[in-house]
C-alpha cells in the first residue's frame, strides 16, 4: 500500500467506529473497490450530515454511531432541501456548488447500498425508502467550465522554465533582508525547484509524488514507476516519462539528497525534508509540498497558482503537442473526459497561432 493510503487506512480505521454499524458495513463492502481515501473522505461528508441530524432533532440518537435507519428512512424532501441549505449558507466552512454536489453524491451511494444491496436476516432491503433516489444528479464539473475558470491561472509558455528559476535564484532576491526564509531557501532550492520541475514535465499529481521512493526511478530512461490514482492493484506501479529539464534537476537534487538532509538507510522517500528539531530527514507530506508552492507562486506574482495547477500547466503544455488520448495516458485520466479540459483551454493558443500563421503569409 502506497504511503498515503496507508496514512488514510490508519484514519479511516480510527474514524469508523464513531459512525453507525450500517455505514461500518457498507466501508467493508466498498474497500475492495475503492481506494481508503475515497471512503474517508465519504466518512467525513457522513459525520456532517449526522451532525446536522441529530442538531436539528431528526434523529434522537446521543452521537452519530447511534443514527437508526428508520431515521434515514422517514426523511423528507424538505429535509434535504435544508441540508442543502446548511451546506451552502452555514457561516463557517460555506461548501462550493461542486463540493456540495459530492457531500450528496456520497450520500446517495450509502443510501442505494443499503435500499438496494444490503439485506436483513430476511432478505429484505435495510433501507426500504430511498430519500436520495429523488435527488437530481446535476453535472457540476464541465471541462469547459474548468477551463475558464483556469485561464490566466496557469504557467504558460516561457513561465514554465521561469517559475523552476525563479525557485533556483530569483526567490533568493526578494527574500534577502529575511535571514530565516533565505537561510531555509538555501537549504531547500535544488529540492523546492526539482519538485517543481518534475511536475512541471511530467503531470505528476502531488500525492503521486510524495509517495516515490529513490528505487521508483529510472533516470537513464527518464521515467518513474507511480502509484496511480484509482487503481486498486498495491503491486503495481505505472511507468510515467519526465522531460529531460526534469532529469538534470533530479540529478542535482540526488547529489545533494543524502549528505544535506541526513537521511537515514531505512528511508526510501525520494523527496525528504529535515524539520526543525530532528536530525534525519523524513518524508515531505502532501501538505508541505502544497504550502511550498504557494510559498514560491505568491511571490513569483502568481498568486493564485497551486501544486495541482503545475499539474494543469504541464497538461495544456503536452496537449499542444500531443493527441488527447496520449495527454490521457501521461496523466493517468480514467476517461478522455477529464482531458477535455485541455483541449479548451489550448483554444485560445490555437487561434493565436492562427493569427500568426496568417501574418507570416
Amino acid at each position: 500500500m502506497n504511503i498515503q493510503k496507508g496514512i488514510d487506512r490508519s484514519k479511516l480505521d480510527e474514524k469508523a467506529p464513531s459512525m453507525p454499524w450500517f455505514v461500518q458495513q457498507f466501508i467493508d463492502y466498498k474497500l475492495p473497490d475503492l481506494s481508503p481515501s475515497t471512503l474517508l473522505e465519504y466518512v467525513r461528508d457522513y459525520e456532517t450530515f449526522f451532525n446536522w441530524l441529530r442538531a436539528e432533532g431528526l434523529s434522537e440518537a446521543e452521537d452519530n454511531s447511534k443514527v437508526t435507519l428508520l431515521e434515514l428512512e422517514t426523511l423528507r424532501m424538505e429535509s434535504v432541501t435544508g441540508y442543502r441549505l446548511y451546506l451552502t449558507t452555514r457561516k463557517e466552512g460555506t461548501n462550493s456548488r461542486i463540493t456540495v454536489s459530492r457531500k450528496l453524491s456520497s450520500l446517495r451511494s450509502l443510501f442505494h447500498y443499503l435500499s438496494q444491496i444490503a439485506e436483513d436476516e430476511e432478505y429484505y432491503p435495510l433501507l426500504k425508502r430511498n430519500i436520495m433516489a429523488k435527488v437530481e444528479n446535476k453535472r457540476i464539473h464541465k471541462p469547459k467550465d474548468t477551463a475558464a475558470k483556469l485561464k490566466g491561472k496557469i504557467l504558460e509558455d516561457e513561465e514554465l522554465i521561469d517559475f523552476i528559476s525563479y525557485i533556483h535564484e530569483g526567490y533568493a532576491a526578494d527574500v534577502a533582508k529575511n535571514k530565516q526564509a533565505l537561510y531555509a531557501h538555501e537549504l531547500n532550492k535544488e529540492r523546492d525547484a526539482c519538485i517543481a520541475s518534475l511536475i512541471l514535465n511530467s503531470g505528476l499529481r502531488v500525492s503521486e509524488v510524495v509517495n516515490l521512493n529513490v528505487s521508483d526511478l529510472d533516470l537513464n530512461n527518464k521515467m518513474l514507476h507511480v502509484f496511480r490514482k484509482g487503481n486498486n492493484d498495491e503491486t503495481f506501479k505505472t511507468p510515467v516519462y519526465f522531460r529531460a529539464q526534469a532529469k538534470d534537476d533530479l540529478e542535482h537534487y540526488l547529489a545533494l539528497r543524502q549528505s544535506r538532509y541526513k537521511v537515514p538507510k531505512k528511508e526510501k522517500a525520494l523527496f525528504v525534508a529535515l524539520r526543525n528539531g530532528q536530525i534525519e530527514g523524513q518524508r515531505m507530506t502532501k501538505r508541505a509540498i502544497q504550502a511550498m508552492i504557494i510559498k514560491y507562486a505568491k511571490r513569483f506574482g502568481k498568486p493564485s497558482l497551486t501544486v495541482h495547477k503545475l499539474r494543469h500547466s504541464f497538461a495544456t503544455d503536452y496537449y499542444l503537442q500531443n493527441d488527447i488520448y496520449k495527454t490521457k495516458e501521461q496523466l493517468g485520466h480514467a476517461s478522455t473526459e477529464t482531458t477535455e479540459v485541455y483541449a479548451h483551454l489550448t483554444d485560445k493558443t490555437m487561434s493565436e497561432a492562427i493569427e500568426r500563421r496568417t501574418e507570416s503569409s
